[in-house]
């Protein structure tokens, strides 16, 4: 079957299997952000990834709690996407001295967790409304928002101040 599991036969098992790929992604993120804090060198960007974690830390149990609406275990399933993203980010940030510069690539960086993560909470909403889980759609529609105001704090530092900076 490729690239799905050989156990997805149907929309629900999509979903279920959606929520356990992001769910994986959002703890390997928990385990990422320390070292983007450590790394970052602007104190508005260091302030911004340390909230995100603990907000990231809250999606990890947001998800727990649809799991649960589900009647399902929380489990991850690997996520090849989450983990290309956060090793391209740890080669990247490995190879750039300059500060500045290495600032400008983690903002890029987060960014590209974050784009990621929009999809797939924006995904799950739609099916978990078309499967009418309500209550899960609510609880993912928090998540989602988010992530967009995440993802324009970092657009708004970058453009403001980060990349000015780098250049």
């Amino acid at each position: 079957m490729g690239l799905f599991s050989k156990d997805i036969e149907n929309m629900n098992d999509l979903y279920i299997h959606t929520l356990r790929d992001i769910y994986y992604a959002e703890k390997k993120i928990v385990k990422a952000l320390p070292k983007m804090i450590e790394k970052a060198t602007n104190s508005n960007l260091r302030q911004g990834f340390e909230t995100h974690l603990e907000e990231t830390r809250t999606h990890v149990s947001r998800l727990e709690k649809v799991f649960e609406l589900e009647g399902v275990e929380a489990k991850g399933v690997t996520c090849p996407a989450i983990d290309g993203i956060i090793d391209e980010a740890n080669e990247i940030a490995g190879e750039v001295d300059d500060k500045n510069v290495l600032d400008a690539a983690l903002i890029a960086a987060a960014q590209a967790v974050e784009h990621y993560e929009m999809t797939r909470y924006g995904t799950l909403i739609s099916w978990a409304e078309e499967l009418g889980r309500s209550q899960s759609a609510a609880i993912l529609r928090d998540t989602l928002e988010e992530e967009k105001a995440t993802d324009d704090k970092l657009s708004d530092l970058a453009e403001s101040r980060v990349n000015q900076a780098a250049a």
